[in-house]
């Protein structure tokens, strides 16, 4: 499937590790690649992320995904259904960092045990990897670009897609303006 990839979404594979890295994760999760397609310029991707969400809007979209990293990687949606269930997960998560620390529910830690010093990619990350291949052959592309990666993100659910949704990124949105013509 690599072999599809454009220059830019193997480079944006390879951002996504070195952001998991960066954060001393064991395993690179859609959360990454979605930082790494922030951080890209001149790209397809770029140019639609650039106008849906610009660049005065990205501190609310990473505090969002820091927010549901701290709720253990709960989307809102998760957070609601528990609550209607009684649950407080917001209660929970002070509870567990009054005694843990903060950020204590924030994921998989490479200090966290053994770690083989090579980071893999999580069940749902290898999800959006997969998802990105059958957005290209459905839209009948013959490479993946980096716009494949950033339509999987929306459309796979979770926290990734929620926050993009929350800040006007969803697939409609992103297959709209790539429809578009844009100078990049």
């Amino acid at each position: 499937m690599f072999e599809r990839f454009t220059k830019a979404a193997r480079a944006t594979v390879k951002e996504a590790a070195a952001h998991a890295e960066r954060d001393g994760a064991a395993v690179v999760t859609p959360e990454h690649l979605l930082l790494a397609l922030l951080d890209r310029e001149n790209t397809r991707a770029a140019a639609v992320l650039g106008r849906l969400c610009p660049p005065e809007r990205r501190p609310s979209l990473l505090a969002a995904l820091s927010d549901a990293r701290r709720r253990a990687g709960l989307s809102r949606a998760d957070a609601e259904a528990l609550a209607d269930l009684g649950i407080d997960v917001g209660a929970i998560v002070e509870r567990v960092e009054e005694t843990h620390g903060a950020g204590a529910l924030a994921g998989d830690r490479k200090d966290a045990g053994w770690w083989s010093g090579r980071l893999t990619f999580s069940r749902e990350a290898k999800t959006v990897l997969e998802k990105s291949l059958r957005v290209a052959v459905a839209r009948k592309d013959r490479e993946i670009g980096d716009e494949h990666l950033l339509l999987a993100l929306t459309v796979l659910g979770g926290v990734v897609a929620e926050a993009l949704a929350d800040h006007g990124v969803t697939f409609a949105s992103v297959d709209t303006g790539l429809s578009s013509p844009t100078p990049l």
